[in-house]
Formats: structure tokens, sequence, C-alpha cells
């Protein structure tokens, strides 16, 4: 879990998952881009750079302006996400579009602008932070999951045309995570209790661990996966979720 002298790109960096990873990597020694619409929290342990990831022409300059003078991307994690909630029929056109933009094709326009420098180098580790929604299905989530579900298609599809080539392709699905995205979806007061507990009218489970996890709980996941400790794991999908998906 020695990251010393190697280059790392995280998406999302800006707050939850995605900062906690790079922070991660850095306190590691790793040279972390960390990128991400807006950095708004401050006192960042790593180089921030503003990104769109839904915006193609945005990615590819950014790309061009970053590898031109960077020999190397030994590691590109994927954590940059939406969440738009509502059934199937009232989900509005923006809100389906978007998921997908930013979700599935925020990650493609970077794997498109990396891959080229991944095969010249004959190395690197790529993560893809996605859901155990992608696993079970889950109600209001329909754009979400989906979103989701292509990602993990997309990550492991990567990992089968790169694997000749020394790049390992992994995911990482967490469950129910102490983020905005995850508060933003709490309405009461015993909200956190709730969502430990389940909501079987919904038919989702609880919790089996019977506590919420944290951003470090899910960066300690991806960090291994990125690390020499994996070296011979690729197209794998890790659930961290304390149990909610039942192994399913």
């Amino acid at each position: 879990m020695n990251f010393s002298g190697h280059s790392v790109w995280v998406t999302g960096a800006g707050q939850g998952i995605g900062r906690a990873v790079a922070e991660a990597f850095a306190r590691l020694g790793g040279q972390v881009i960390g990128f991400d619409r807006n950095f708004s929290e401050g006192d960042y342990g790593f180089t921030t750079y503003q990104l769109d990831v839904s915006d193609a022409d945005a990615v590819r300059l950014a790309c061009n302006e970053l590898l031109d003078g960077q020999q190397r991307v030994d590691v590109f994690v994927s954590v940059a996400g939406i969440l738009r909630l509502g059934t199937i029929e009232a989900l509005s056109l923006a809100d389906w579009d978007d998921s997908m933009r930013v979700n599935v094709s925020g990650p493609f326009f970077l794997m498109r602008e990396l891959i080229p420098r991944f095969k010249a180098q004959g190395c690197a580790a790529v993560v893809a932070v996605s859901s155990n929604a992608n696993h079970v299905p889950r109600m209001q989530m329909a754009a979400y999951s989906a979103s989701k579900a292509a990602l993990s298609s997309l990550i492991l599809t990567a990992g089968l045309e790169l694997a000749e080539h020394g790049v390992r392709c992994n995911l990482v699905s967490p469950g129910s995570t102490d983020t905005a995205m995850q508060r933003g979806m709490w309405h009461s007061e015993d909200a956190r209790e709730r969502t430990i507990a389940g909501f079987p009218e919904q038919y989702k489970l609880g919790i089996p661990l019977r506590k919420i996890a944290t951003p470090e709980e899910v960066a300690r996941t991806v960090l291994f996966l990125a690390s020499d400790l994996a070296s011979h794991i690729t197209l794998q999908d890790i659930v961290v979720d304390g149990g909610a998906t039942l192994a399913a």
C-alpha cells in the first residue's frame, strides 16, 4: 500500500468517497490530481482540477493539458456520480440524461483519453465506484441503477480489452455511505436508523453490520484494488455494504 511516485487521478474528489479516496492516496505517497466541478470544502491534501466529466470537450482538453507534461498515469479512480430519485414514470428526461452523462459517459470520456497512455506504459490500475444498486433493484432508483449497471459493464469490458497490456480494471460497489448524497435522501431525525433497519415496504433489506459505511471504509477497498497487493486481481466487483445485499 505504498504509492510513492505513482501518478493518481480521482474524479468526484470534491467531497464524500472521492475526497476520501484522493486523500488516502496522497497520504500513502501518491501524486494525486483530484477532479470535480467544485472544491468548496477547503484544505484538500492533493492537487485539485475543476472539471465537468460529463463534458467530452472539457475532458479532452484537460487530458491534453495534463498528459502533455505528465509521463504516466498509474492509477485512475472514477468516483464522480449523481443521484436522481423518482419512479420511472416520474423521472424527467433531464434526470435520465444527466444520470447517464455523469455516471457513464464521464468515465467513458476519460477512459478513451487514458487508454492509449495505459497501453504505452504497459501497466495501470483502474477502479470505478459503482453501487450495490447494480446488484439488487432499488425502487425509485431506475436512472441511478441503470447508469451504475452500464458503468460496471464498461469497466469490466475495459478490463478484458486491456488485460494483455497489463492494465487491471475493477469495481467497488458501496451501499449506504455517510456522504452528502446519502444524507440528501434522509428527511427525518431517525433516517439513519431506519436505513440500517431496512424498508420492507420497498423490498429493501437492512444492513447486517448495523451501521452506515464511512467514506474511508470504501476508500480502503479502492486503494487495495489499486495496489500491488491486488496485482493478480482484475474484472472483479467488491461490494462494500455491510452485507445489505446478502451476497446477491
